[in-house]
């Protein structure tokens, strides 16, 4: 994290064994603190989703576009996904 960032507190829920495998991690001087740690998970977390966003956008210009309703639905079908329903009026 940049030194004077601005940054704000939150409360997050983790499983109890994450927090004490956490915890372990800073004891053993391999993480600074629990925060810098969930700091430092979040930002690879939003690199790796900007990264595969990339990855994706390239793909889908490469192989002509997004996916057609045909193939969206073959694709669900494959995976075993259940495409939400809107409920907005």
């Amino acid at each position: 994290m940049v030194n004077g960032m601005a940054t704000k507190k939150v409360t997050v829920t983790l499983d109890e064994s994450q927090l004490d495998r956490i915890r372990a991690l800073v004891e053993a001087g391999s993480a600074p603190s629990v925060s810098g740690f969930v700091q430092h998970s979040v930002e690879v977390a939003l690199d790796d989703v900007a990264g595969w966003g990339a990855l994706l956008a390239e793909a889908l210009r490469q192989t002509g576009g997004s996916l057609s309703e045909e193939e969206r639905a073959w694709a669900d079908g494959i995976l075993g996904h259940t495409p939400a329903t809107s409920t907005a009026a």
